[in-house]
C-alpha cells in the first residue's frame, strides 16, 4: 500500500457574496476531488487544538500525526532547521518577514513608524535573491554575539537570539493586512530590542538600492523587517520509527521542509515550486508520483497557493488554485492506477484561510479519504454513482456527521494503525 497526503493549504473558506454566497471549494470545478469524496470517506477534522493559534505550523503537525500540545515549540525554529541553521538549546528564533509598510494618513509621508499600515506582508512576494541582499544589510547592522539574521526563502527570513526569551507577544503580519501596526508591535520580554531593530530596519531599507529598483519596477518595497513566530529548538519523533513507513515531503515552504527534516523524512525539491499561484503544480505532482513509484511508502504533498490567495484577498485566484489542485490529484490518481499497487489518498487543507478576513481560522476542515482496493474504481462515473454524487465542500463534509476531534489522530486512521 502506498500513501499520499495532498494538502491544499488554506483551501477551506466561508461563503462569499463575490461567489454567489458559495465558498471557493463550492465554486471550483474539481471533478476528481469530488469523485474521491463520493467513492471514499468524507468528514471534518479539527486540526488546531483548543487554545492554540491556527498557524500552518500547528495545523500541519496535526495532519502529519504529531500532537502539537506535546511537540510544538514555535514556527521559526522549524524554518531554521529547513535552512540548515544549527540551534543551541538556549537559542530563541524569530521569523523575520520582509514587509511593506505605508503611510496612509494625511501627513505627506512623514508617519512615525508606529502609525504605519501593514500594506503587504510579503513585499509582493519578493524574490529570494533580493531578500537575501536586504537581510545581509540588516545582519551587517545588527549582528552581535547574541543576534544573527539568516536569509530564507522569499520574504521568509530568520533571526536567532542566543539566550533569548519566548515570553513575548508578537503578531503575524498576514493577520493585520491593511491595518495600522500601532496595536500589534512587540510586547513582553525584549520587546524594546525587537522593536528597535524593526524601526531601524525601516530607515535602512527604504534607501536600499534593491528597494529603489523595486519601486522603479512598480513593485512594493521591502522596507521593514517584521519579527514574529518565536520558538525554541524543536524535537519530533522520527516518522519511520512512528509509522514504519519511509516518507518524503514536497513543499516550497521552509516550515514544511523543517518539519520533514525534524521527523527524519526526505525533502524533495521541485524546480519552479514557489508557494504561490504561479508554482510548478505539474512538477510537484510528478515528483510525488516518482517518489511513490521508486520506493517511498508515504508522500506529503503540500501546496501553498490557496493560502497565499486567501491572505491576499484574491478570490478568483483562490478558486483557480483549487482547480489546479484538482488537476494535480487527477494526474496522481491516473499514474498510481498505472503503477498497479493499492494506494490511499488523504486530501484536506491544514486550516481555513477565509478571503473575508485574509488570515487563518481555527474552524474544522473537510477531508476526503480514498483507498484504492477498498473503494470503487476511479474510472468513469456510473449512472448509480451520479445519483449519489457528492461534492468535496465544507457543508457536505459537515453533513456526513463524521468528525475527528483530535487532528493528529487522523493520520492513524489514514494509515490504519
Amino acid at each position: 500500500m502506498k500513501y499520499i497526503v495532498i494538502l491544499g493549504d488554506g483551501m477551506a473558506d466561508e461563503p462569499l457574496a463575490a461567489l454567489s454566497n458559495k465558498t471557493p471549494l463550492e465554486a471550483a470545478n474539481k471533478p476528481t476531488i469530488d469523485r474521491l469524496a463520493t467513492l471514499g470517506e468524507m468528514g471534518l477534522v479539527n486540526t488546531v487544538p483548543n487554545g492554540m493559534a491556527p498557524g500552518s505550523d500547528v495545523a500541519n503537525l496535526s495532519v502529519m500525526g504529531y500532537n502539537p500540545n506535546e511537540c510544538y515549540t514555535g514556527r521559526s525554529p522549524l524554518e531554521a532547521v529547513s535552512i540548515g541553521v544549527e540551534l543551541d538549546d538556549t537559542d530563541v528564533t524569530f521569523r523575520a518577514n520582509m514587509v511593506t509598510l505605508s503611510c496612509e494618513c494625511e501627513c505627506n509621508g512623514d508617519c512615525a513608524y508606529e502609525d504605519m499600515t501593514m500594506k503587504d506582508y510579503s513585499s509582493d512576494e519578493i524574490s529570494s535573491a533580493e531578500s537575501a541582499e536586504l537581510i545581509a544589510a540588516i545582519n551587517a547592522a545588527f549582528e552581535s554575539d547574541a543576534v544573527k539574521f539568516h536569509a530564507g526563502t522569499s520574504y521568509r527570513n530568520l533571526l536567532v537570539h542566543k539566550n533569548g526569551s519566548v515570553d513575548c507577544k508578537l503578531t503575524p503580519p498576514h493577520d493585520i493586512s491593511g491595518r495600522k501596526i500601532t496595536e500589534y508591535l512587540p510586547q513582553g520580554d525584549n520587546a524594546d530590542m525587537l522593536l528597535s531593530m524593526m524601526k531601524k530596519s525601516y530607515d535602512m531599507l527604504i534607501k536600499h538600492p534593491v528597494n529603489k529598483d523595486r519601486v522603479a519596477r512598480g513593485l512594493n518595497p521591502a522596507n521593514s523587517i517584521w519579527l514574529w513566530g518565536q520558538g525554541s529548538k524543536p524535537r519530533l519523533d522520527n516518522f519511520y520509527g512512528k509509522y514504519a513507513l519511509s516518507g518524503a515531503v514536497i513543499s516550497a515552504v521552509d516550515l514544511l521542509k523543517g518539519i520533514a527534516k525534524c521527523a527524519g523524512m526526505e525533502v524533495i525539491e521541485v524546480e519552479g515550486a514557489t508557494g504561490n499561484i504561479h508554482t510548478n503544480f505539474a512538477g510537484k505532482a510528478k515528483a510525488a508520483v516518482d517518489a511513490l513509484t521508486s520506493g517511498k511508502d508515504f508522500v506529503y504533498l503540500h501546496i501553498e497557493a490557496a493560502d497565499e490567495c486567501g491572505h491576499r484577498g484574491e478570490v478568483e485566484n483562490k478558486v483557480c488554485a483549487i482547480e489546479q489542485i484538482d488537476k494535480v490529484t487527477e494526474y496522481i490518481i491516473n499514474e498510481l492506477d498505472k503503477f498497479g499497487e493499492d494506494y490511499s489518498v488523504l486530501l484536506l487543507p491544514d486550516h481555513p484561510t477565509p478571503l473575508a478576513t485574509k488570515t487563518h481560522s481555527s474552524a474544522p476542515v473537510p477531508y476526503a479519504l480514498y483507498r484504492k482496493g477498498k473503494h470503487d474504481s476511479t474510472g468513469s462515473v456510473t449512472a448509480e454513482e451520479k445519483d449519489r454524487m457528492r461534492r468535496y465542500t465544507e457543508a457536505e463534509a459537515a453533513d456526513t456527521g463524521v468528525f475527528v476531534a483530535q487532528g493528529h489522530t487522523l493520520m492513524d486512521i489514514f494509515l490504519q494503525k
